[in-house]
């Protein structure tokens, strides 16, 4: 199931994509703490324990992030899990690690922050730029000698002391900031197919989910 609207919303792309860098940062930090010292200590069995949480966390984490991606993007991710089976821990493990969809948030997770600085330079860099030529006829009389030197105040190719002036750079703006409207949500619409690829169900996925629900409803009719 996904959403119906394709094109995701401009504000909640914004609040999406500046927020992925620092929640890569802080994915990041994570699984390379926890991942280096479970490794590290695993023959002593206190990384099993680390590892098992570094488990539990991912996945835990992945949940959050497929709501983050429903409320900001307007983007439905269908959950992959099976339901684990009765009995023993042990066997609950066994069936979290065999599960596909528990390496594959790992791997979203892991991608986060090289992904969240791509989008988030292109953001911060592109809206700048725009609001900056946008609000040029306003602020360029503020700025050091009551001039704006293009690109640098050291070299000065153009200079604009006057409204006249900087009036063509804010028709520019507008141009730009139509652009970084368009860039946004492109961004932020492949960050919500690469979401849908890494932490939604795949086809086999689907498919064994079915049968298992089916199978369910057998013994249930059965039982009863």
């Amino acid at each position: 199931m996904v959403s119906e609207r394709r094109d995701p919303p401009f504000g909640g792309s914004v609040v999406f994509l500046l927020m992925n860098l620092p929640l890569g940062v802080l994915a990041f930090g994570f699984l390379t703490a926890f991942v280096s010292a479970g490794a590290g200590t695993a023959v002593v069995w206190v990384g099993v324990g680390l590892l098992a949480l570094v488990v539990l966390a991912v996945r835990g984490a992945a949940r959050v992030e497929r709501a983050r991606v429903y409320a900001l993007l307007d983007h439905y991710i269908d959950l992959p899990y099976l339901p684990l089976p009765a009995g023993k821990q042990a066997t609950r493990w066994k069936a979290r690690l065999k599960d596909t969809s528990t390496w594959r948030d790992l791997a979203y997770f892991a991608l986060l922050f090289p992904v969240g600085l791509v989008e988030f330079v292109l953001v911060t860099t592109f809206w700048a730029t725009s609001l900056a030529l946008v609000g040029l006829p306003v602020y360029f009389r503020w700025l050091p000698g009551g001039e704006y030197h293009f690109p640098a105040w050291e070299t000065p190719w153009l200079t604009v002391d006057s409204t006249v002036e900087a009036l063509p750079w804010a028709a520019l703006g507008v141009l730009f900031v139509a652009l970084s409207v368009a860039m946004t949500k492109a961004l932020a619409g492949t960050h919500a197919r690469l979401a849908h690829a890494l932490l939604g169900p795949t086809v086999a996925q689907r498919r064994r989910m079915e049968r298992w629900w089916e199978d369910a409803e057998e013994k249930n009719l059965v039982a009863g």
